[in-house]
């Protein structure tokens, strides 16, 4: 089967904000303790901080320029006093979210540490389930502002003088869910949402704020959340959340790898709604997506999987994933990709052992199969995101219907002439022979191209920790000055192009 991808670079969406490419860490689990954070480590795989130096080399190429903090669900009951001051005066709590006991050993200085360890900036979340926009301005102040108050004097005497100089700031997590601590109507929120920036903005006016969305397509108020939500705090928020988590409990590999479908229509949707609300408001101003948690979650996504029957670091949420799952998260990345001009944040829920692309164990971490385009993605989407057209058969998708084979996404980097493809062929039997027709430049080489593919179920444990990596992808130059590949079935492939 033959399938062709057209680019040319004044087909575009604009500059890449490379904050899609964002983490999530979440005091979950293991994700934090035994996960970034283990300073009673056997094996001495811990620096001076207590934090895991293999975690930390693992993390590094994915690239992550934020990290979101502390949560998530877990926010939504969080004192982040708790976590500031002496370890041995940090009180140990019960986790409203997880039902587990939380330590405090991990909190804001710690977390602020981290993000300079790995070279990251934080995208720290206030709690505005069962805090106030009071509470959320002293965090703020205890971040951001210089000595000569209350909370600014406190974070130098716990050993950090100078502001951390927060920029993002997450206004509490998914209040649309009744699950959530403190979860309440839009309307509600969006007051509470709105005195919290206004509070914040007038501590420091340089920060950017992001007001809770809806938790899922799913909702029964997708949108009409977001809609009021938008109306009531327009002039105070940069962005609005989207969440969404992938699933294959159907165990439909074909309806599953059309994943990629479902998420385009959800940033449509919020592009549409965006376009809406700014009419409405008759406002010059823009409003920006962030997707600030996706992922495929279902394997351990029962009551059970999240219960952590007040103990410390359990194992929750530990989802092992396969070649299908990074699949899909490849399908993530490109649709962000493609609509650059609308999603500004993203990140991967999560980093660390909970529905995470690293494990760790006491001696050592373990890569997932979704490690790998996180990593490709980071590394090689440079400069603007290009508008491709893609020319490929279809297949049938279950109840999704038809859907086109290729999934692609592309980015061009003015500065160095590099074009980087991103290609997914969504049909695990059939091979595709692509062409890429870039029609405004000329390709003078091929500088690399790789291929993840294996068995749809196929994984790595920690006996066969190298069963599913990246390997060669031959990619030619065609007399008339096209790119041609061959697409194993059921693969993820990126190629990197110099061009003039």
């Amino acid at each position: 089967m033959t399938s062709t991808i057209y680019l040319d670079t004044h087909f575009n969406v604009g500059k890449i904000d490379r904050r899609i490419f964002g983490g999530f860490l979440e005091h979950l689990g293991r994700a934090v303790y035994e996960g970034v954070y283990d300073p009673g480590n056997e094996h001495g795989l811990v620096d001076e901080n207590g934090f895991r130096t293999d975690v930390l080399d693992a993390l590094r190429p994915m690239g992550m320029p934020v990290v979101r903090y502390p949560g998530g669900n877990f926010v939504s009951a969080y004192n982040w006093r708790n976590g500031i001051g002496p370890r041995d005066k940090r009180p140990r709590r019960p986790d409203f979210a997880w039902r587990s006991m939380e330590s405090n050993q991990f909190g804001t200085d710690e977390f602020m540490t981290w993000c300079k360890a790995i070279k990251t900036e934080p995208m720290m979340a206030v709690n505005l389930g069962t805090a106030s926009g009071t509470d959320a301005a002293e965090l703020l102040e205890y971040c951001n502002m210089p000595t000569g108050t209350l909370w600014a004097d406190q974070r130098a005497a716990n050993g950090h003088a100078e502001p951390y100089n927060v920029k993002l700031w997450c206004l509490g997590n998914e209040m649309d869910g009744p699950w959530q601590a403190g979860h309440v109507p839009a309307g509600v929120y969006a007051q509470r949402a709105r005195e919290a920036a206004a509070l914040m903005k007038g501590l420091d006016k340089s920060i950017e704020t992001i007001a809770c969305g809806s938790s899922g397509r799913e909702m029964s108020t997708y949108l009409a959340y977001d809609r009021e939500v938008l109306e009531h705090c327009w002039d105070h928020v940069e962005y609005i959340s989207a969440h969404r988590y992938s699933n294959n409990r159907r165990n439909d590999c074909a309806w599953f790898l059309a994943e990629g479908v479902e998420i385009d229509r959800v940033i449509a949707d919020y592009a549409g709604l965006l376009d809406y609300v700014r009419g409405v408001k008759k406002s010059d101003k823009r409003i920006y997506v962030s997707f600030d948690e996706w992922n495929v979650w279902y394997k351990t996504a029962t009551p059970a999987d999240m219960d952590g029957h007040w103990t410390d670091a359990p194992r929750l949420l530990e989802e092992q994933y396969n070649v299908e799952d990074a699949l899909v998260c490849a399908q993530y990345l490109s649709a962000f990709l493609r609509r650059a001009d609308v999603v500004k944040i993203a990140c991967i829920a999560q980093i660390v052992n909970v529905i995470a692309p690293i494990m760790t164990r006491p001696d050592g971490v373990l890569i997932q199969p979704t490690y790998y385009p996180l990593v490709a993605f980071a590394q090689h989407a440079r400069g603007i995101a290009l508008t491709p057209t893609v020319q490929s058969p279809s297949y049938t998708a279950g109840e999704r219907g038809d859907v086109p084979v290729i999934d692609a996404s592309a980015s061009f980097d003015p500065v160095s002439g590099d074009v980087a493809v991103f290609v997914v062929n969504r049909d695990v039997k059939t091979p595709q022979t692509i062409t890429i027709r870039l029609a405004d430049r000329t390709v003078d080489r091929v500088s690399a191209s790789d291929v993840l593919t294996g068995e749809p179920k196929a994984t790595n444990t920690w006996q066969s920790p190298e069963q599913v990596h990246p390997t060669q992808l031959t990619a030619t130059i065609t007399a008339d000055g096209h790119v041609l590949l061959a697409v194993p079935g059921g693969a993820f492939a990126t190629i990197r192009l110099r061009t003039s």
